[in-house]
């Protein structure tokens, strides 16, 4: 049951969590199955996986405490005594770790007691050689007598191999994998791997080397990487290159001397240089001149690397494996990933291992990293998402590749020459191609430093749609080069079958190259951003060719042309002939990979205070705000701030009874120095202000100190007044913001409709005025969220000139302001003259020259000679007067200057007032002045460029941009200089781990260090995660897990917002079990909109069961793509009732669980109510992972499948699913499979409280009722679909009669043609003015419908009956087509 839960991606142990010590006890007699009994290889196989899926479990405490036991100090029992004394030796802090464990073993059980039989000793050790055992005379099992040799051979001649026994290694040696790369279980299992030589032993295997051990080769290669992997086991510090280097020289450097001391056979070898012996081949060869005797003793005795009783001890291959494996020098990660290329070729791409089908089920394993809770070292962390981006990425390009190719319809001309007789969108054929350039290599590397290529193509068969696509491409964007070779005769349907993707195309080899510039046919440059074109100078593109200079991977071609001239292999780059591109949106494959290989090549890249946390290791509070320095102990929080647990004083440290904003709030001492003031996971009774655990409920709980305090003032004029905001913010949103400014990581989970991004703009709004000189960094995953986000910092009190918008998406903000760095920079040049302008009219006021106000230079004089020297002689003068009370209005110096303020500045009753008003005006003048002082750098920097970089790098205090833009533009930041101090991530628990880490690192280190003071991560792990689009790599690699959610795994501290505002109660109550303790706002008790009812329903949510439809339940014509007729007949008759009821079309949206019921819905809405403009398409027809963070009034909910759950069977799907509704949520499903579903029960329960059959109320026939939502009125149970559009039906003969038919018959009187009515039924049930549809436009649409009108004796028209007929919809199911085209 475990094992399926983990292959379904569910929670397996929470049905545990209420029999711990049951639990305790079944997973001790798990351990102890494997002595008790036999167990066939399936079964041992389970039982792996089983053993594998606890090992991933280690956040878990009900498994971590039994399953580490395994891994322990004690398990170094099973060593043999020499492998024992070398790791002790290593380290002389395990040498009183080991006496103590033995004295308190002893004290425990007794002097007689034996440790090597205990479980913890043995277990692993037995597993180990269980799985050597198997794999040495199981997987290749002997038959004598069938060639004469040990061995049988299948149909094709090659040896059997049993199937079972293979699927069991490969599962050992990922089990292995797993213990390796997570440091806790590493620590102690790594000398035991290495004392059993389990590596060597692979290496030397049948499997090892057989066809169809090619996954095990590679697990076992991943294995032996993580065996020797770059760390130091005993402190969990990451070796540096040199460190690793100088123990490769001391361990052969020892080796060596031993051999000059004791084996003079090998005397040639310890003179030697260690770089001529450090390599397989000069090893083995040096070694051989050793008699197997003479070569045993040396291993097991000498260097007592593995012990004399090892079976495998008296082979001479397996001992020469042994030292070449402990002495040869390996590879470093550096080396490795800066040889690797970046761009995937055809062997990768097609590599079932490496990147396997979408359709993987998660029964087997794959070579693969995976993404858990903890990483050994970042170095590590960076690899891993290196390598699964990577691969990810060569799986979106192959389904391109396989998409675009064969639309080419390639084939052999009669020259023998491949010819393209089709046509692609994405893919040209190319016309000519070179190499123009290769550079001499760096120092210290065999790859050139660059290689470029000029590509020409033609466009001249495309239409100017398809054309402008391809004069869209620019600098660094990817593309791909193919070689299609086709065979000449086509492939037989025997041969189609077996033959592999590649070969039905034909594709020979795959290449990648960025655009380095594109050419026109007369050579002009075309999209040039550089500034080398002036904008004013652009032209048009000329002809159809285009030439395009590309930069092709350096470290690929290197090992092309290695190989050709090595092995003779065919010149690759002499037989491309198609050019396929990519969508922009989905191209950041080169510019993500190549920021991670940069980061592998820099040193101390986190943060101190984040690095250990990062990784997964320590105290988990460690990063959280009370354990960090330079606190912030008063923080002016200007705004709205709840009553309780407040204490508000006055500036004299009295208690103020009657508050006014602003505030300033001081922190309780016990909050500081707490080191868990916010909570982790786990359930605990919380304060109201800050989410402080409360340990003693009887000790008081100490109070915030909040000071209401009076402003300056701020200025005499309208502008000058802070923009105030009217959120009332509740007392945990409150604790997420006093988190959220105070230095270290802060985590926010925001269940739906509880104001994340009030939150996240109040954070930043209180920043910028705490930390005025500190920039901050806001990344999003969609440009959707920036900019609502965006749109409201820009209504908070944050000056407009510090606000920058960075990305594609910007200009979707809905604002008359331009946040682009273009518009930003044009917006501070125009305030510059708006400004000088207003010196010049100072300089009036104070009968001086005018051309003070010339430049920023000439008014920061003026500023420092007459305006700053006359405040500073007035506030000389008020210090002798305070006695008159006129004074200040007498001599105030800028009187003149502020006599166009709105109301007079000076009332001359009272001293005090007027001088408070004195400095608001001096406050305004300085104002002025300060961003003139700003607007200097763009007046003497003249270049476009110039200015915007300056806006980002200097002016800008927050800039805002997408996590994929920011891995597109890293290495443009870091040229620029570009710096922060505080990183804000919404919708972080959607985003990449990966696309997490970098918009950390978009800065250089000052002095070695990160200057990153403040993470504050907000999102909701129970809602879905990151995308990811093949399926193996998100159920095997774990890569659809956030940083968020593995933060939260890790149980670091966060603070739940508790309060939500977007649907009603009873709606909420659906999903809020999911949350700790999600209450509702007052505004969704309160409000009359959350209180009336739902016309026309008697419920606000219901669960409809679909029975099958024309005996027909869920379908899928190809696979994965689900469709159900009755549901998505059912949901769309739904719709038309509420249309036809009044109900706004923008306001209900239609969600589905699957893309293919998404298209069949569509295709039934556009044939029964997009021609109808009185009913329309909805709102949106989509799936729910893509309503994702939307929301609308009422959802219409298709659940789909009637045999399995599916995917449905994910929690974070269904929460999604749920809270997308407002008003009114109806689930249309089949009630019988999802009411026995154990993970969906809390949800599905409170639905089948109410009846499963459509309750409609037929008294309410327009949008608006008084009913209230907890009254049902006269219900009318609806049995079935055909109910359902009979309703409906008889709904439009009413409404249609009673608006429309009135109208045809005077029409029909005065003897004009009824098909001239303009009047159809609008959005509200009144007649409206648009046009019919006529009957061409309809039949162009695919449908033949007669719009005629007849006068019938009931009454009813003919289109009456053409809109009843037209739910006969769906003739055929709807799927992908070969070439992904909807049919």
């Amino acid at each position: 049951m475990v094992n399926e839960k983990f292959r379904e991606n569910v929670a397996a142990w929470v049905c545990f969590y209420d029999r711990k010590d049951a639990f305790k006890g079944f997973l001790g007699r798990v351990l102890r199955l494997k002595s008790e009994r036999e167990l066939s290889i399936a079964e041992k196989t389970n039982y792996l996986v089983f053993m594998i899926n606890a090992f991933q479990s280690l956040e878990d405490e009900i498994v971590s405490e039994t399953v580490l036991r395994l891994a322990s100090f004690q398990s170094w029992h099973s060593l043999s005594y020499g492998r024992f004394q070398m790791e002790l030796g290593l380290n002389s802090d395990l040498i009183k770790k080991w006496r103590r464990m033995v004295k308190r073993e002893a004290t425990k059980h007794g002097e007689s007691f034996d440790p090597s039989t205990a479980l913890e000793v043995q277990f692993l050790r037995n597993l180990i050689e269980e799985f050597l055992e198997i794999l040495d005379s199981k997987v290749l099992p002997p038959n004598h007598g069938v060639n004469g040799e040990d061995q049988l051979l299948d149909v094709n001649g090659m040896e059997h191999v049993d199937d079972a026994c293979v699927l069991y290694c490969e599962r050992f040696v990922e089990f292995l994998i797993d213990l390796l790369s997570q440091l806790p279980t590493r620590r102690y299992l790594r000398p035991l791997v290495a004392d059993v030589a389990v590596v060597p032993k692979c290496h030397l295997s049948a499997l090892y080397r057989h066809e169809k051990g090619k996954l095990f080769t590679q697990l076992v290669d991943l294995l032996q990487f993580y065996e020797g992997f770059e760390i130091n086991d005993n402190v969990g510090k990451q070796l540096t290159d040199d460190e690793v280097l100088q123990s490769h020289y001391d361990r052969v450097q020892s080796f060596q001397l031993l051999a000059f001391k004791k084996i003079p056979k090998l005397k040639e070898l310890a003179l030697a240089n260690i770089g001529s012996i450090d390599n397989r081949n000069d090893l083995t060869k040096r070694l051989s001149v050793l008699s197997p005797e003479e070569l045993k003793d040396l291993v097991c005795s000498k260097l007592k690397l593995i012990s004399k009783n090892d079976p495998w001890s008296s082979r001479v291959d397996f001992l020469t494996e042994v030292m070449v494996s402990f002495f040869k020098r390996q590879q470093s990660q550096k080396e490795k990933i800066n040889a690797l290329p970046l761009y995937p070729n055809e062997l990768i791409m097609w590599d079932e291992s490496l990147v396997p089908s979408i359709n993987y089920s998660g029964e087997g394993c794959l070579a693969l990293p995976k993404l858990n809770l903890q990483f050994l070292t970042l170095h590590d962390y960076l690899l891993r998402n290196f390598d699964l981006f990577r691969l990810e990425s060569t799986y979106e390009i192959r389904e391109d590749i396989q998409e675009a190719v064969p639309h080419l319809n390639a084939c052999i001309n009669n020259e023998g020459e491949t010819a393209f007789r089709g046509w692609s969108r994405m893919a040209v054929p190319i016309k000519e191609f070179k190499i123009s350039e290769v550079k001499q290599p760096n120092i210290g590397e065999v790859k050139p430093a660059a290689v470029t290529a000029e590509i020409t193509f033609s466009i001249s068969s495309y239409k100017a749609q398809v054309r402008s696509e391809w004069n869209a491409l620019k600098e660094h964007d990817v593309l791909f080069l193919l070689s299609i070779r086709p065979s000449f005769e086509p492939l037989s349907s025997e041969e189609g079958a077996k033959a592999s993707v590649p070969q039905k195309l034909g594709l020979q080899y795959v290449r990648g190259c960025e655009i380095i510039e594109v050419r026109d046919e007369e050579g002009t440059l075309m999209n040039d951003f550089t500034g080398r074109i002036k904008r004013d100078e652009w032209k048009p593109p000329k002809g159809e060719l285009r030439t395009l200079t590309v930069a092709l991977d350096t470290a690929q071609y290197y090992m092309d042309v290695s190989n050709t001239a090595a092995k003779g292999a065919e010149d690759v780059y002499g037989t491309f002939n198609i050019l396929m591109r990519r969508k922009p949106k989905e191209n950041n494959l080169k510019a993500i990979l190549e920021s991670i290989r940069d980061l592998m090549n820099e040193y101390c890249i986190v943060p101190d205070w984040l690095h250990k946390t990062f990784l997964g290791y320590g105290n988990p509070s460690a990063a959280q705000w009370t354990n960090m320095p330079d606190l912030l102990e008063t923080v002016d929080f200007k705004e709205c701030f709840p009553d309780s647990q407040v204490f508000f004083v006055s500036p004299d440290g009295t208690e103020n009874m009657d508050p006014m904003p602003p505030f300033r709030v001081r922190l309780p001492k016990t909050i500081k120095s707490s080191t868990n003031a916010l909570p982790g996971n786990k359930k605990a009774k919380m304060s109201s202000m800050s989410d402080v655990p409360i340990e003693d409920s009887d000790k008081e709980k100490e109070k915030f100190v909040v000071e209401a305090y009076t402003p300056p003032d701020p200025g005499p004029y309208p502008q000058d007044q802070p923009r105030q905001n009217s959120v009332r913010f509740t007392p945990t949103q409150v604790g997420a913001i006093l988190s959220g400014i105070q230095p270290g990581l802060t985590m926010v989970v925001g269940p739906p409709g509880t104001g994340k991004t009030d939150t996240a703009v109040q954070i930043l709004n209180v920043l910028y005025h705490n930390c005025p000189s500190q920039r901050t960094l806001i990344i999003t995953h969609s440009n959707q969220a920036l900019n609502d986000l965006f749109e409201k910092i820009m209504q908070r009190d944050v000056p407009a000139r510090y606000l920058l918008r960075l990305g594609q998406g910007e200009q979707e903000l809905a604002t008359d302001l331009d946040f682009s760095r273009q518009g930003c920079v044009n917006a501070m040049l125009v305030r510059r003259l708006e400004l000088l302008s207003e010196v010049e009219r100072l300089a009036r006021s104070l009968q001086l020259p005018e051309d003070v106000g010339y430049t920023c230079e000439t008014a920061g004089y003026f500023w420092l000679l007459h305006v700053y020297s006359r405040w500073e002689q007035f506030l000389a003068a008020c210090n002798k007067n305070k006695n008159r009370q006129s004074f200040v209005k007498d001599r105030f110096p800028f009187k003149e200057f502020f006599s166009d303020s709105p109301k007079p500045v000076f009332t001359g009753e009272s001293f005090e007032k007027d001088m408070r008003a004195a400095k608001g005006c001096f406050r305004h003048l300085k104002t002025v002045f300060q961003e003139l002082e700003e607007c200097r750098a763009f007046e003497l920097l003249k270049s476009t460029a110039d200015r915007a970089n300056y806006l980002m790098t200097k002016q800008a205090k927050i800039v805002a941009m997408t996590c994929t833009h920011a891995a597109l533009k890293r290495k443009d930041f870091l040229q620029l200089g570009f710096k922060y101090d505080n990183l804000l991530m919404e919708e972080s628990a959607q985003i990449l781990e990966i696309e997490t880490f970098i918009p950390m690192l978009l800065q250089r280190q000052e002095d070695g260090y990160a200057r990153l003071k403040r993470c504050i991560l907000i999102g909701d792990h129970h809602q879905l995660p990151p995308v990811v689009k093949n399926m193996a790599f998100q159920k095997y690699s774990h890569m659809d897990q956030s940083l968020f959610t593995r933060f939260v795994r890790l149980g670091i501290p966060y603070i739940e917002l508790n309060a939500q505002g977007r649907a009603r109660p009873s709606i909420a109550q659906l999903y809020n079990w999911r949350y700790r303790e999600l209450g509702d706002l007052p505004c969704v008790k309160q409000d009359a909109i959350f209180n009336k009812a739902n016309s026309g329903f008697s419920f606000e949510y219901q669960l409809v069961d679909v029975p099958d439809y024309h005996d027909r339940g869920e379908s899928a014509p190809s696979p994965w793509f689900y469709q159900n007729e009755g549901e998505a007949e059912y949901v769309v008759s739904v719709y038309i009732y509420m249309r036809l009821l009044g109900y706004p079309a923008n306001k209900i949206s239609i969600l589905t669980t699957y893309n293919g019921q998404k298209l069949l819905i569509r295709d039934v809405i556009n044939r029964r109510c997009a021609p109808y403009d009185f009913i329309g398409p909805p709102s949106k027809v989509t799936t729910v992972d893509k309503f994702q963070g939307q929301q609308n009034d009422f959802i219409l909910l298709s659940l789909v499948r009637t045999r399995f759950v599916g995917h449905l069977r994910d929690v974070r799907r269904l929460i999604v699913a749920m809270s997308r509704a407002r008003l009114g949520l109806y689930v249309f499903c089949r009630r019988s499979l999802f009411e026995q579903c154990y993970e969906l029960q809390p949800t599905f329960q409170l639905l089948l409280q109410r009846p499963d059959r459509l309750a409609l109320n037929f008294n309410e026939t327009t949008p608006h009722t008084e009913r209230h939502v907890e009254e049902t009125g006269p219900v009318h149970l609806v049995s079935s679909v055909d109910e359902m559009i009979s309703i409906y039906q008889q709904l439009y003969a009413v409404k249609f009669h009673q608006y429309v038919a009135p109208s045809i018959q005077q029409t029909s009187m005065s003897g004009q043609d009824p098909m001239d009515a303009d009047i159809l039924i609008s959005a509200d049930g009144v007649p409206d003015d648009t046009p019919h549809v006529s009957n061409s436009e309809l039949e162009d649409n695919g449908l033949k419908v007669d719009l005629s009108v007849e006068n019938h004796s009931n009454g009813v028209t003919e289109m009456e009956t053409s809109l009843d007929n037209a739910h006969v919809v769906p003739r055929k199911q709807f799927g992908p087509s070969e070439n992904g085209r909807v049919v």
